[in-house]
């Protein structure tokens, strides 16, 4: 038998691992060099656009969060939330992006009011009109070039409808507030782009060809689990849920069972990594965190690190957005002097976990469901 020390017991094997963690907590906040599939050697896998993307992120969501707190606005998740998803899931800022932002806004407080105000007392009716709204939205989805309407009205009509439902609540004011939270992310994702522009030009992504039978099945899974993800939230109170349903809708951006399923996962890792990190935030702020500039530091942080796993991923909806949408609504709606900002963060997860297994076990029967027909099959 060998007496040879092995290679991570001496003190050149401790010194090097050492040497790499050092490396890799340098890593997540600027570019790092190395090799892989479909790198050169010694190309960047985190390039100086994902620098200013992450910069943009990381930026736009303090931005949001300290208007809405020196301002005092309800709905602080809205103003978190919204210049996250114009800077991270939209992959360009141009006219096409802004109308489709701003008209779905305009759209949903419409679509809100006559829906909340005309049959609010009959549930049933209400349900199958929110269903055709949803059905509309992710058509357009399962389509392609009106995506960002569609994902954003899917997201956004169902928090409102999802507040709009108690009747304790003032309706104008959730109206206003989301309409308020829309033109400002435009206006945060504006100067954003104009402090932080990309240093070389960006790639559009190819276009996907669709069958008929596939676009039916997207839709029809995307509408019909969150046309049922409205009627749980309708019959159940779960006002401090708002989590748990926005997990339910986001793992519905990828258009099926599959890329759900794989979607929920990450977004499970996300959330946890995300209320571990404002866990841990909180813990080093302890007496301080009523001082908003250090509360904004340590958001930023926050922002940035995950902000770069979301680029590392691609920028989809994953690991790293799970992560920066948990920071914006703990940070924009539990963060206060009567909150308990632990028990939010755990019952975050737990209950966005239980939201995301149940979806996913509808989510399975509807595939199963509509694959058995050739006209709805997914291929």
């Amino acid at each position: 038998m060998s007496t040879e020390p092995r290679p991570g017991t001496t003190l050149a094997g401790l010194g090097h691992g050492v040497r790499r963690l050092l490396a890799r907590s340098v890593g997540l906040v600027m570019p790092h060099r190395g090799d892989g599939p479909g790198l050169e050697q010694g190309e960047s896998r985190f390039s100086a656009n994902d620098l200013r993307q992450c910069l943009r992120i990381a930026c736009g969501g303090a931005i949001g969060f300290v208007i809405s707190h020196l301002m005092d606005w309800n709905y602080g998740v809205f103003f978190t939330v919204f210049p996250m998803f114009m800077l991270g899931i939209i992959p360009a800022f141009n006219a096409h992006v802004v109308r489709q932002f701003l008209g779905n806004a305009c759209l949903n407080v419409v679509e809100v009011s006559l829906v909340v105000g005309l049959t609010q007392h009959m549930p049933v009716v209400m349900t199958g009109i929110v269903f055709l709204l949803f059905y509309a939205r992710f058509r357009l989805m399962a389509k392609g070039p009106l995506f960002v309407f569609g994902a954003n009205g899917v997201l956004t009509l169902s928090v409102l409808m999802h507040f709009a439902s108690y009747p304790t609540l003032d309706l104008a004011d959730l109206l206003a507030s989301n309409l308020v939270a829309s033109v400002l992310a435009v206006l945060i994702a504006a100067v954003m782009y104009w402090v932080f522009p990309d240093v070389a030009p960006r790639q559009r992504p190819a276009a996907v060809e669709k069958s008929a039978a596939l676009v039916r099945h997207q839709t029809l899974i995307g509408a019909i689990t969150a046309t049922l993800s409205f009627v749980v939230f309708q019959t159940f109170d779960l006002r401090d849920s708002l989590s748990a349903q926005m997990a339910t809708i986001l793992i519905l951006f990828s258009l099926g069972y599959h890329g759900a399923r794989v979607s929920a996962v990450k977004r499970a890792v996300g959330t946890l990594l995300g209320c571990n990190m404002a866990i841990i935030l909180q813990l080093v702020l302890f007496t301080q965190s009523d001082h908003l500039l250090l509360v904004l530091v340590s958001y930023w942080i926050g922002l940035m690190l995950f902000a770069r796993v979301h680029l590392l991923e691609g920028g989809g909806s994953g690991v790293g957005f799970g992560g920066l949408t948990t920071l914006g609504i703990l940070y924009g709606q539990y963060l206060g002097p009567n909150q308990d900002f632990f028990y939010d963060a755990l019952y975050r997860f737990s209950s966005m976990s239980v939201a995301l297994v149940a979806t996913l076990v509808v989510m399975a029967a509807l595939h199963r469901l509509l694959n058995a027909s050739s006209l709805t099959r997914a291929h």
